[in-house]
């Protein structure tokens, strides 16, 4: 072992309650850090779960004057050998009108293939009554729309189109998406009934795509990387960043914040660890002048308190990640919602976990850097005379 490693672990047990403070110190300046990089995290994921969680991250749409996407099949193939593009559905959207005892309403009807819509949207899970659609002309209905016509599964509704074609619907079920303008405009219903009734077979209006949950954040750079989709100019590709500014922006401030506080408490303990053992060197200056005395090299009495400060880093770097856990899962436990959910549910980032420990440990040694050079310019022979 290095002469002065052993010198160093023996000065760090020499002042125990010393030691254990710095440690500490170290500890609790982690444990704040990991606390509020978790929480922003858990924070962030939940909105962005919350906004685009169920629903379509990237959309492609057409720009002819019909608004209508033709042999799409091509295009739904290109999409799905792009790396990072998960679920792809087609849609045909198109207005409808409800007349029903007397009760009337406008409508999105929605043809889709249930099979690929459910992965977006997880309307089976969803639904409060009855199952998805399965033949032609049975239709899914939202909490709000059934309540406006006050209808149940199995029920039959008739549906009135720009035209003024009439089409009769089975009510097959009723879904909860959790928001209220969805629950009341969107009338499901197969992709082929929808294409028979407004007459626009093998075309739709729209396809919608989600990415990999671990790629949200990069939904723009996929989104370009279908541009070779758009030869002809007639295609308009769209995602989710675009339509949530807002959203992107406080995230954006959030994390500023987050990175802010972060360098406030990284700065604090690096100086409390430079004074601490600043003063540590005045304190063990008489043994390092007899150490000097006894052959030890300055580059060595230096790396003393170089090793000073990484042990006291990994030690409260250890302590910290442990506390910081403990101090978000206690968050999670005890601040909830009335329905038991946590209000921030907890991010645990093992990469962000270990970064914390990197950079307490090099922040550590970086501030016993300033000791360790003033004990490499002590003369022993002064501090033995002046002793």
């Amino acid at each position: 072992m290095d002469i002065s490693l052993k010198i160093a672990i023996r000065f760090l047990k020499s002042s125990k309650g010393q030691t254990l403070i710095i440690a500490l110190g170290i500890a609790i300046g982690v444990s704040v850090q990991v606390f509020i990089g978790s929480l922003i995290q858990g924070l962030q994921k939940s909105l962005i779960d919350t906004t685009v969680g169920n629903s379509s991250h990237i959309t492609i749409l057409s720009t002819t004057d019909d608004k209508l996407i033709k042999d799409y099949d091509w295009i739904l193939s290109y999409a799905d050998s792009k790396e990072g593009i998960t679920k792809i559905s087609p849609v045909l959207d198109q207005p409808g009108f409800i007349n029903h005892d007397k009760k009337s309403e406008s409508i999105l009807i929605r043809g889709v293939l249930f099979e690929e819509a459910d992965k977006i949207y997880d309307i089976k899970s969803r639904l409060v009554e009855g199952a998805l659609p399965k033949k032609d002309f049975e239709v899914a209905i939202g909490t709000e729309l059934q309540k406006e016509l006050d209808v149940k599964a199995g029920d039959k509704i008739v549906v009135t189109i720009p035209s003024g074609l009439r089409q009769e619907f089975r009510v097959s079920g009723v879904f909860d998406l959790k928001v209220q303008s969805i629950n009341k405009n969107w009338f499901l219903t197969t992709l082929g009934s929808a294409q028979s009734l407004f007459g626009k077979d093998g075309k739709i209006t729209s396809i919608e795509m989600q990415i990999d949950g671990s790629q949200v954040l990069i939904a723009d750079e996929i989104s370009r990387s279908l541009n070779g989709l758009n030869a002809k100019g007639d295609l308009k590709i769209t995602n989710w960043k675009e339509q949530n500014e807002q959203l992107l922006s406080g995230l954006n401030g959030q994390s500023v914040s987050s990175y802010m506080i972060q360098v406030f408490v990284i700065i604090s303990v690096v100086l409390g660890i430079a004074s601490v053992l600043a003063i540590s060197v005045m304190q063990k200056s008489k043994q390092i002048g007899i150490l000097k005395a006894m052959g030890i090299k300055n580059s060595q009495a230096s790396r003393i308190f170089f090793y000073q400060g990484l042990i006291l880093g990994v030690l409260g770097g250890l302590m910290g990640i442990v506390l910081g856990f403990a101090l978000a899962y206690s968050f999670t436990v005890f601040a909830r919602n009335a329905d038991g959910t946590p209000i921030v549910a907890l991010s645990i980032d093992p990469a962000f976990f270990a970064l914390s420990f990197v950079i307490a440990v090099a922040a550590s040694s970086l501030a016993a850097l300033i000791p360790a050079r003033k004990s490499s310019r002590l003369d022993p022979i002064e501090v033995i005379k002046n002793g």
